[in-house]
């Protein structure tokens, strides 16, 4: 009696491990920002979540997908620009799971299938786009990325939501070349500036000398003037220019004096 009724103890014990066990595998919990793609029988049946859901064991499986933004670091590409300029390129993209149903039966890894996207298409846009471009026109090339991939990840349940060009990276003689050609653009824009400045000047200059030529006696205030500023600065020799026509006046004057 005592080998039965272990026997029954054996029994009772494989018994409620089996049906702990299928509750384990029946009752399922999840979080707020997840999703559970339900199979039966290896056919898709619904999308349930989150809190307590209840699943068939071995007649239903189920797949969980997070719903919460992902930030994926895009690696560094080597990009050709179209003005033939080699650049290493990253970026990172913020994107989040939409449709669950999709995610998991149109795409086999989701994750994976839209970091090689990011990559090939950062590779594509930015190969249409100059140096100057890349480097000036950041958040449009950003715009163009995120609508070409939100675009094409849309089969997958995948919404991007942005996407950002981290840095540039350019080779050591591009670098000189880029300061020489930034140096040279601001030479240009220095002689532009002082040319117009002296023809700005050369036209109040002409203005000058017709006001003075109607009153010939304000260039000698002028020159009065002048001494005055150059005695100002204590110098010991100054080298002071007459007008002719005092002069002429002054010997004149003189003339008339041995005539008399």
């Amino acid at each position: 009696m005592d080998l039965i009724y272990t026997s029954e103890q054996i029994f009772t014990a494989v018994v409620t491990a089996l049906v702990i066990a299928l509750l384990y595998k029946a009752f399922k919990i999840l979080r707020e920002y997840e999703r559970g793609v339900i199979f039966l029988l290896g056919r898709f049946y619904r999308v349930k979540g989150p809190g307590l859901i209840i699943i068939i064991p071995f007649i239903q499986q189920m797949v969980r997908v997070d719903l919460r933004t992902v930030v994926m670091d895009v690696p560094s590409q080597d990009v050709i620009s179209r003005d033939n300029v080699s650049v290493r390129v990253n970026a990172v993209i913020y994107f989040r799971v939409i449709d669950p149903q999709k995610a998991i039966i149109n795409v086999e890894d989701y994750l994976q299938a839209t970091s090689q996207l990011a990559q090939t298409t950062l590779r594509s846009v930015l190969g249409q786009h100059e140096l100057d471009e890349m480097l000036a026109n950041r958040e449009m090339l950003n715009s163009d990325i995120q609508e070409i991939l939100d675009t094409r990840s849309d089969g997958w349940g995948i919404k991007v939501s942005n996407v950002e060009i981290k840095h540039v990276d350019l080779n050591e003689s591009m670098i000189r070349a880029i300061a020489k050609q930034a140096e040279a653009e601001r030479t240009r824009r220095a002689k532009v500036i002082h040319a117009s400045g002296e023809m700005e000047a050369s036209g109040k200059l002409v203005e000058a000398a017709e006001k003075l030529a109607v009153e010939p006696n304000a260039i000698l205030l002028r020159y009065l003037q002048t001494l005055t500023e150059i005695a100002s600065e204590k110098n010991s020799t100054i080298l002071f220019p007459l007008p002719s026509d005092l002069l002429s006046g002054l010997f004149s004057d003189k003339r008339q004096d041995k005539d008399k």
